[in-house]
């Protein structure tokens, strides 16, 4: 629910907020894929878990920001 004493302004910043948090934890989840491990991987299990891990970090990241938005839709 939307209390009375907060303006249109409050919930856009709010709204903006989140959605600088979620680029935030986008861009650091990018750069982790963009720095080359400190240790060659040549064993391709090794290699299958950190992308698996990397994917579903991302899966993560976008449904938790999913359900932000949606949050704050049914809120108004």
């Amino acid at each position: 629910m939307v209390q009375a004493d907060r303006t249109p302004l409050t919930v856009e910043r709010e709204e903006f907020s989140d959605y600088v948090a979620h680029l935030q934890l986008h861009m650091a989840l990018q750069a982790r894929n963009l720095v080359p491990s400190l240790r060659d991987v040549h064993d391709s299990r090794a290699t299958l878990l950190q992308q698996t891990q990397a994917d579903f970090e991302k899966w993560v990241s976008r449904q938790t920001h999913n359900q932000l938005v949606t949050d704050r839709r049914s809120h108004r």
